[in-house]
Order: C-alpha cells, then sequence, then structure tokens
C-alpha cells in the first residue's frame, strides 16, 4: 500500500505537484512588493525568472534591456522590477539619481554586486569592496592616478605606444589590409598596464601569444558559461557565493598571482623605482602591511587585488571604447578627416613628438572620446544600496536598506530629451556650449560622485594616446566583415561588440599626403 493513497504511482504525481506548489509560491513570494508601496511595474513578472528573463537566457545584454525599461517607463521618475524573486528598483529621474550618487553618497556609498567572498581577489579589490574600508582603500590608492603620476608615466605609456607605431609602419602604403581593431587597441592597452602596473616590458605586437594577452582575453571572452558567471556577479550575489564563480577566471588569476609575486619580489630586491602601481603597494605594504582594515590587509592577496583589477579593468575598457571610437570614425569620413588635421596640426607644432600635454589638450579628440564613451560606455549601468532605510525627497518612496537600485546610464545616454538624435555618432554635443547647457547627472559613462571610477583619467589618456597613433599613420574605413549597424554582444555583462570583434580596413597614409 502506498503512503497516500492505494498507488505509489498517485502518490508519486500528488508529491511532486505539491512540491511545484511549495516552489512557485517561495519564489513568488514578493511579487506584490512594489505594488504594495504604490511603485509601478513596467511589466508583471514571471515566476521564478523575474522580469529577467531575456537576460538570463543570453539574448539581451542587461545595459540594452535596461535601457528599453528605461524609454518604456519615460515619465516615471522610477519604478520595481523582479530578478528571479529579488525585488530591484530602476531610477529614471536625475534628481533623484543625482541625491543617490552624490548629495547622499553616505546612505549609497556601497554597490549591490559582490564577488565570492572566498575569492580574495574578486571581492577585496576597489570596484567590488564596501564600506568603511572601501573609502580607506580609495584614499590609499589615488595618489596612483593624479595627474602628476600620470605625467611621470606617460613615458612608459608612449614607450608602449612605439610597439603600436611599429606595427603601424609594417602596413603597406596605400593598401588597404583588414584588421580587427578591438585585439589591436587591447594589445597596445595590454603593453600599457603591464608596464604601468607591474613595470613589464610585454610587447604584445611582437608576441601575439604573450601570457598578459592571452590571460586577458580569457577574462573577457564571453562564452556561455563566462557570459553567465559575469551575469551573476553584476546582478546575482547569491549564486555567486553558492557557485564559488572566480572575478577573474581560474587560469587567469592563477597566472595573475605568479606575475605579481615574482614582480614584487624582485622590486624588493632591486630597490628599483619607476613610478608604477608596484611601488605604490609596495609603500602600502610597507607602511601599512601589519594593520587590520576589518579583515583587510596590505599584503598577501588583498594586496595582490588591487593589482588584479587595475590590469584587468585598465586594459579592456580602454581598448574596447578605442575600437568603437575607429569604428565610428570609419563610418563617417568627414569627422575622421576633421580629427586627423587637428592631430597633424598638433604634431607639426610639438616637432612630431606625443607630449602629455598635447595628448590632453586636444579639443576636437576630447568630444569624439566622449561621443563614443555616450554611446558605448564600457558598463552602461550603475548599481547602489543603501545602507539603512532611505526616505527619497520630494517623493513618496521610501526606499527599504539593501534594496537593489540599479541607474540606467544607457538610457540616459540616448533619451533624446538630453542628446537628440541619440544614434547618430555627432562629437559636437560636447563641445563648450552644449557641455554647459546640458543637465547635470545624464552622462556618466565611468559613473559619478565619490565612488566615479578612479582610473577615469589614465582610461582616457590611453584611448587618446591609441587614437594619435592610428590616426597620423592610417586612414579606417569599413570592409566586408565590418557590422553595420553595429550588435552588441548580447552574452557580454560589459558592452563588446558581437562575438568580441570589430573588423575595418586600415590604409597607411603617406607622409606627403598629411
Amino acid at each position: 500500500m502506498a503512503l497516500i493513497t492505494a498507488y505509489w504511482g498517485l502518490d508519486g504525481i500528488i508529491v511532486l505537484t505539491t512540491l511545484m506548489i511549495i516552489v512557485y509560491l517561495y519564489m513568488t513570494r514578493n511579487f506584490k512588493y512594489w505594488k504594495k508601496r504604490g511603485i509601478s511595474e513596467i511589466f508583471p513578472p514571471t515566476p521564478f525568472l523575474g522580469n529577467f528573463t531575456e537576460c538570463l537566457l543570453l539574448r539581451k545584454a542587461p545595459a540594452y534591456f535596461l535601457k528599453e525599461l528605461y524609454e518604456q517607463a519615460k515619465g516615471l521618475p522610477y519604478f520595481g522590477l523582479y530578478i528571479f524573486d529579488k525585488p530591484f528598483l530602476l531610477v529614471r529621474d536625475r534628481e533623484l539619481i543625482k541625491n543617490i550618487l552624490i548629495k547622499d553618497f553616505n546612505t549609497f556609498s556601497d554597490r549591490y554586486i559582490m564577488a565570492d567572498p572566498k575569492d580574495r581577489l574578486g571581492c577585496n579589490n576597489l570596484f567590488f569592496m564596501r564600506n568603511p574600508t572601501w573609502k580607506m582603500l580609495r584614499m590609499k590608492l589615488s595618489p596612483f592616478f593624479s595627474s602628476g603620476k600620470l605625467k611621470k608615466m606617460f613615458e612608459l605609456m608612449l614607450e608602449c605606444g612605439n610597439n603600436l607605431d611599429t606595427y603601424l609602419e609594417s602596413l603597406k602604403e596605400d593598401a588597404e589590409e583588414m584588421i580587427e581593431v578591438r585585439e589591436l587597441a587591447a594589445k597596445f592597452t595590454t603593453d600599457v598596464i603591464g608596464s604601468t602596473a607591474y613595470g613589464l616590458d610585454v610587447n604584445s605586437f611582437k608576441d601575439p601569444n604573450a601570457e598578459f594577452r592571452k590571460y586577458g582575453k580569457m577574462i573577457f571572452q564571453y562564452d556561455t558559461i563566462r557570459g553567465l558567471e559575469m551575469l551573476a556577479i553584476f546582478f546575482l550575489p547569491s549564486i555567486v557565493r553558492l557557485t564559488r564563480v572566480k572575478l577573474f577566471g581560474k587560469e587567469p588569476t592563477i597566472f595573475l598571482r605568479k606575475v605579481f609575486w615574482e614582480t614584487i619580489t624582485q622590486r624588493m630586491e632591486s630597490d628599483i623605482k619607476r613610478n608604477d602601481l608596484i611601488d605604490i603597494l609596495l609603500e602600502l605594504k610597507k607602511n601599512y602591511g601589519d594593520q587590520d582594515y576589518n579583515g583587510f590587509k596590505f599584503d598577501g592577496d588583498d594586496l595582490m587585488a588591487q593589482a588584479a583589477s587595475f590590469f584587468s579593468a585598465g586594459f579592456e575598457t580602454s581598448s574596447t571604447t578605442t575600437a568603437f571610437a575607429l569604428y565610428e570614425l570609419a563610418l563617417q569620413p568627414d569627422i575622421q578627416s576633421t580629427l586627423r588635421k587637428e592631430i597633424v596640426e598638433a604634431l607639426d607644432k610639438s616637432g612630431g613628438k606625443i607630449t602629455y600635454d598635447m595628448t590632453t589638450s586636444l579639443p576636437y579628440l576630447d568630444m569624439v572620446v566622449s561621443e563614443t564613451l555616450r554611446m558605448y560606455p564600457p558598463l552602461g549601468y550603475l548599481n547602489r544600496m543603501p545602507s539603512e532605510t532611505y526616505k527619497v525627497p520630494n517623493f513618496d518612496l521610501v526606499i527599504e536598506k539593501d534594496t537593489p537600485i540599479y541607474i540606467p546610464m544607457l538610457g540616459l545616454h540616448y533619451d533624446p530629451e538630453y542628446f537628440p538624435n541619440p544614434n547618430k555618432f555627432d562629437p559636437e554635443r560636447f563641445n563648450e556650449e552644449n557641455k554647459r547647457d546640458r543637465p547635470a547627472c545624464v552622462y556618466f559613462p565611468f559613473g559619478e560622485g565619490p565612488r566615479a571610477c578612479i582610473g577615469t583619467r589614465l582610461g582616457i589618456l590611453q584611448i587618446k594616446l591609441a587614437l594619435i597613433i592610428i590616426l597620423r599613420k592610417c586612414e579606417i574605413t569599413p570592409c566586408k566583415e565590418t557590422l553595420i549597424p553595429m550588435i552588441i554582444d548580447p552574452k557580454g555583462a560589459m558592452t563588446v561588440p558581437l562575438n568580441g570583434v570589430i573588423h575595418l580596413n586600415f590604409r597607411k597614409i603617406k607622409s606627403s599626403a598629411l
């Protein structure tokens, strides 16, 4: 005799149905959270997946999904959605965004994203760390990114630029050659970060299989598994803890740990100073290595986590932005010609030498880079969570402690109210008059407020240097492999082109034609 009925098969059906009902009720238990608070929802959540189905199935990149929600919610200051059964708040109103990122930053200083607590390289770097340890670490690392330090590092960057320049010189004059520009830019930025962070002469152009480039590529190679891992890190921290996802991936983590400690040991033994990140970290280790800051120490993997995050974020965001800039310049030859004219005239004045001051004082170059970052911000959304319950000024809204808050940056960047005809690449949006007339907190490709990206100036400097070196030598045009219009890879938690590649034609320009 069966346990419930006279038949085991019927018992099994009853038990299975009961379990399914229990799981269903559990996974939908929070689906009235926003309605109870009088907060609008764009569309009802799906049981088990919430509103995030397209992203969880890797059919749509998160930034573009949130952009679509931003556009559908026109007129609303904020709205609610669910990822699995977790309530999230998306904020559209720029004044509220300003409160979250700047005015009331002390309440919203922590990001919602989280790496595995057992992955010290992942959870203890500046990007993922939470207050009060974050504030201490930011203060200690900030001197490395000062204008004075950047000027000193610029000579190291120029040496890496010589690798790129040598490669371009090898191209035949007046002959078109198809080049994958994201890889081209990544080789340059990998060399820069290898030099400025680790003090190593990497030269990815000479050795395309160099380990730095090999493992850097693995970190941001978005196959299905890696795509799901990165999605979990940015939206599903509970999954990260369960699955033990490593932020940098298993093999890159092993490589970065090995290189870091070899470099640290060598630098300590030689006592050589290079004004790079290793020097800063050694100084912090010397001065504060025996102190404990809420479980963080300037030693071991905690120290190494800063070099690892600097390597990964430093080369990837700059190289992808450079590639997108070249793509848009290839599609708009008039803009490319205007920019090349500015670059050539500046080089004529400096006797052909690229200097730090020249690189940072070209207005049209700055406008081109700014417009590229508007259309293709490396991470098209921001997230925060309140450390305490927060009453929103001027709104009938109370945000409970630890509620995930997402700001759809890409939606703001494409809002025609702030950027008319937003799908058009137009550097003039960032001339002085337009910048002056634009309201605050509608353009922030590297974040905004105290927690904006610490490496913004270094990243932009890399992009500008790469564009100067390339455009002074080459004309860039679309080729048969060029995607028009651009398609963003749905597997990428960050903004990357489909399959991670952008193909363009390069034609080396004769010196007499410049």
